[in-house]
């Protein structure tokens, strides 16, 4: 076997349709586009969700409510898991490279310390917010608590 001898698998290549090339081609006359209309013209095309006249399904369906562009989306986190976490790997810190490597979130989320749960543990929690249930729990245990 040599460079020379390579060929594509049998049946992945095929010849192109060669349109307007004459009546016995079976494609000519009007080249597959059709008798009149806007789409035998040329620079014809639809916009994106034309549905041939039909109203279109994004002015079909209703429309309500506000969502805000701005809006910073915080991936949860329980007191009750970061208990779970401490007892499981003996941790006395939580920042989000633990959370990360024990698959809690992924890397580009920004996470906020919920107040679900108890914590028996004096830990040391690092997170983007805290909820002021969750901040109270982790101090009363005798933790500590830091804004990223």
């Amino acid at each position: 076997m040599n460079l020379s001898s390579l060929k594509p698998a049998k049946g992945s290549v095929k010849n192109r349709k060669r349109i307007g090339r004459g009546q016995g081609s079976g494609r000519g006359g009007t080249s597959t586009r059709g008798h009149k209309g806007a789409g035998s013209r040329s620079g014809h095309s639809t916009k994106i969700g034309f549905e041939g006249g039909q109203m279109p399904l994004q002015r079909r369906v209703p429309k309500f409510g506000f969502k805000n562009m701005n809006r910073v989306e915080y991936k949860g986190i329980n007191l009750d898991v970061l208990q779970e976490l401490i007892t499981k790997h003996n941790l006395t810190a939580i920042d989000f490279d633990t959370l990360k490597t024990h698959g809690l979130v992924a890397k580009k989320d920004l996470v906020k310390i919920l107040g679900r749960g108890e914590l028996t543990a004096k830990i040391e929690v690092k997170a983007h917010a805290f909820s002021a249930s969750a901040q109270k729990a982790i101090e009363a245990a005798g933790g500590s608590i830091e804004k990223l």
